[in-house]
């Protein structure tokens, strides 16, 4: 049970860090976001939770949202890009869990 609680701790309560990676290779759309979330990380997240945490990023500013240039008005598809304060955020969060994985260790 513990090992599942870390597992969900490091995962699913912190897709925001997955998302701002996998946005740091360029912009991706959300079902794309989630469903590569799902088969390629295999980490079990709902498609909604995976909208429920874009749109709080959204709102904290690690990430924007546009619409597809090809069809601006005619496309229901919203694409999702990194900002400079969400490649600041990856970079600090990535330095937080190397130091932890560090830190573990060395006890």
């Amino acid at each position: 049970m513990a090992v599942e609680r870390l597992r969900d701790k490091l995962t699913k309560e912190n897709l925001w860090i997955y998302i701002l990676g996998m946005l740091k290779k360029g912009p991706m759309y959300g079902y794309e976001i989630a469903s590569k979330i799902r088969d390629e990380l295999k980490i079990n997240a709902s498609i909604i939770t995976t909208y429920v945490v874009l749109y709080k990023m959204e709102k904290e500013k690690l990430i924007q949202r546009e619409r597809s240039k090809e069809r601006p008005r005619t496309s229901r598809k919203v694409y999702y890009s990194i900002t400079d304060k969400g490649a600041l955020s990856l970079e600090k969060g990535l330095e937080i869990l190397d130091n932890t994985v560090r830190t573990l260790r060395e006890i």
